[in-house]
């Protein structure tokens, strides 16, 4: 009931996941995931495939998952927007290397990064 409340799918408790739209059916997969209690919580590219709406509502509860849960958040994600807004620390790799690890005003200052993601050196 509590993770039911927690990702606002009261109104949707009833029905099928398959019938769910795909917003929907990412939140239930995070709720999934939440009714284990877990001390971390990995979550490989959460909003894939979202409009900016479905993403908007998953950066929260992911954020609520955190804040108000306190469960660490290790996020997998290319929307490099989504990971500057939600992130407290962001590590950055490019084709499997570590280019850069720091806040995310740090990381997104970083010309590794602009020349790895941008294509060009600041």
């Amino acid at each position: 009931e509590e993770v039911i409340d927690f990702l606002e799918l009261q109104a949707e408790r009833k029905r099928e996941v398959g019938t769910l739209s795909y917003g929907f059916q990412k939140r239930v997969e995070l709720g999934r995931a939440l009714c284990m209690q877990p001390a971390v919580l990995l979550l490989d590219e959460p909003m894939a495939g979202m409009n900016a709406e479905e993403k908007e509502d998953m950066a929260r509860y992911i954020l609520d998952v955190n804040e108000l849960a306190g469960v660490t958040v290790v996020l997998i994600e290319h929307d490099m927007g989504v990971v500057m807004d939600i992130s407290h620390r962001v590590t950055v790799l490019d084709f499997g290397r570590v280019i850069a690890d720091g806040t995310p005003s740090e990381v997104g200052a970083d010309p590794a990064v602009i020349e790895a993601y941008l294509g060009e050196a600041a």
